[in-house]
């Protein structure tokens, strides 16, 4: 089953104790950000919105127990799309709670290499995150199937990465 509009929304809202997200290319193309991107790659520094939706709904779940985290696997040097997500997004949304970490296979084998980018809500439902090679996403697809495997591949991601402002320091 393919999710968008409120059905995929309703995943952010609805879960009770994590959502969990591994990311895997080096660019995803997503038209709203478009304008800012651009502005970014122009030398122009990066303002975090100020009506931060996915921000208040870190601090929601924080407040209720609840926790969203991620894994983006990169190799150096970082490609300008990635420079931009983590001023415009990991900076903040790190702040207020989200936790971000950071796979870095530049000198070594990824440990995940193969597996597709996912989120995964309560440890037991997957949507596939389906994009084209150049970042483009094509849909969200339910998992349909035992989530065991997914749990695998976060328990690898989170023992082999590094929290983003430790990483970031490092650059």
């Amino acid at each position: 089953m393919l999710l968008a509009g409120d059905a995929w929304d309703a995943k952010f809202r609805n879960f009770t104790k994590e959502a969990w997200r591994l990311e895997t290319l080096p660019q995803y193309i997503v038209p709203q950000e478009a304008e800012e991107y651009s502005r970014f790659l122009s030398g122009q520094p990066v303002a975090p919105e100020e009506d931060d939706e996915w921000a208040d709904l870190i601090k929601t779940h924080r407040e209720t127990g609840g926790t969203i985290g991620r894994v983006h696997i990169v190799t150096r040097p970082l490609s300008d799309y990635i420079r931009f997500e983590f001023a415009q997004y990991y900076a903040p949304q790190s702040d207020v709670g989200e936790d971000i970490r950071i796979l870095d296979v530049t000198d070594r084998p990824n440990p995940l290499e193969g597996v597709q980018d996912f989120w995964m809500f309560d440890r037991s439902t997957v949507v596939l995150m389906n994009y084209e090679p150049d970042g483009k996403q094509i849909d969200r697809e339910l998992f349909d199937g035992d989530p065991a495997s997914f749990v695998e591949y976060q328990r690898i991601a989170l023992a082999e990465a590094v929290p983003f402002s430790e990483y970031v320091k490092q650059l």
